[in-house]
């Protein structure tokens, strides 16, 4: 089991329902593969450094999970497959990127 991190930027013109129904999609995916569910972050519509199909904003959420490594292409075939998707990202994180993004974690609680 490999610890992995997914940022992915969707279309801006979906409804909060519609967003709410992709995220938990792509989470029952990954846990239907056996992925372990570390943390979710919805970082919300967040203006993009320059446009992507010819959108200047999306809305932006992290994964963090782990699973085999396995998993990781089928769930980018889906993203590209999906029209709601307008980027991605999926990094294998090291032993110090999991402890940063522990501490990241704790410190986004004690704000809350």
């Amino acid at each position: 089991m490999n610890h992995y991190e997914t940022v992915f930027i969707l279309n801006p013109v979906l409804s909060e329902d519609q967003i709410k129904e992709t995220v938990k999609k792509y989470e029952d995916f990954l846990v239907s593969n056996g992925a372990k569910m570390v943390s979710k972050e919805d970082w919300g519509l967040k203006k993009l450094a320059y446009p992507i199909q010819n959108k200047k904003s999306g809305f932006y959420h992290l994964f963090e999970y782990t699973v085999p490594g396995e998993v990781i292409t089928p769930l980018e075939v889906e993203f590209r497959r999906d029209e709601r998707f307008m980027r991605y990202l999926t990094v294998a994180l090291d032993k110090h990127a999991i402890s940063w993004a522990e501490r990241r974690r704790v410190k986004l609680k004690q704000k809350a």
